[in-house]
């Protein structure tokens, strides 16, 4: 099992979302928007190095992300670290704001 990290979603709404994930670093410029489905009723877990396109995020490298959806969604962030024999497994439940930057006024 590799190492990883997760976006996991859930969107549990009649209407399909539309969510754009943008990645942030430390020292250079950022990266996205990754556009990504979850359909209605639905959870969708997405391995952040998975993502390819618009660009491959660099492994080894601190990032963080931020998230917009089209419909109320909830977020959770997994981190599986699976370098040592015992498995290790972080969650997180994302921080919702209505607005961001001045995204969705």
């Amino acid at each position: 099992m590799t190492s990883h990290d997760s976006v996991c979603m859930l969107n549990a709404g009649p209407k399909d979302a539309r969510v754009e994930l943008s990645v942030f670093f430390t020292d250079r410029s950022p990266l996205g928007p990754f556009v990504l489905h979850v359909p209605a009723y639905r959870a969708h877990h997405q391995r952040v190095n998975d993502l390819h396109d618009p660009a491959k995020i660099p492994a080894g490298v601190d990032y963080s992300l931020v998230l917009r959806s089209d419909v109320a969604i909830v977020v959770q962030h997994t981190r599986l670290d699976s370098r040592q024999a015992a498995n290790a497994l972080m969650t997180t439940i994302a921080y919702p704001v209505q607005t961001f930057w001045g995204v969705g006024e």
